[in-house]
């Protein structure tokens, strides 16, 4: 890579650096700590949140006509990320230690803990853990493409790629040939 990008890729990591450190802030202007992978609120925290709490038969009376209606269809989407779910650990189960890719961690990507918030009715919660698995699932399973990627084709694309995983930088460029074999040293990888 040229001084320029890993330079800006410096600058990228300082500004994630100094994000944390924000959210770090924030986190204690909002009273809780991180013990572990569990927040903890101060107990007068915890009691303003519970007063917050909106009851479980006023929020789905409430609901609106458009909410009711979509429900079902947003719940069904359960089966299709379950069978990718199962698909994509089996895929990299069988195929990564083969070509020596190392397995993605599973439960790095999938985060449970809105369920701690006081001010979360029953229904609101199991809608945040559904958030929480299908976003989750989402990030898994891209960081499995990423890597397989990584393997089979490092090679940027000509166009922009709107979301690029953590590794895309690292790709050669577009129509670079010579950087290509040079920096992967292959003449051919199929399955």
């Amino acid at each position: 890579m040229s001084e320029n990008i890993d330079r800006l890729i410096a600058q990228i990591k300082l500004l994630n650096g100094e994000l944390e450190a924000e959210f770090a802030i924030r986190r204690a202007r909002l009273r809780y700590t991180l013990q572990g992978t569990r927040a903890t609120f101060e107990a007068e925290i915890l009691r303003a949140h519970r007063e917050l709490r909106v009851g479980l038969a006023k929020y789905i009376f409430n609901a609106s006509w458009l909410t009711v209606l979509t429900a079902p269809v947003i719940y069904a989407m359960i089966i299709p990320f379950v069978i990718l779910d199962i698909t994509i650990t089996i895929y990299q189960w069988i195929c990564f230690p083969a070509y020596g890719i190392e397995k993605v961690k599973r439960s790095d990507y999938f985060v449970f803990d809105r369920y701690h918030l006081a001010y979360l009715n029953i229904l609101e919660a199991i809608n945040c853990a559904y958030c929480s698995y299908g976003n989750g699932l989402m990030a898994y399973a891209g960081e499995i493409a990423g890597r397989t990627e990584l393997y089979w084709c490092p090679i940027k694309h000509a166009r922009k790629a709107i979301s690029a995983h953590q590794h895309y930088v690292g790709f050669a460029d577009f129509g670079d040939a010579e950087a290509f074999r040079k920096k992967y040293g292959q003449t051919e990888q199929s399955p």
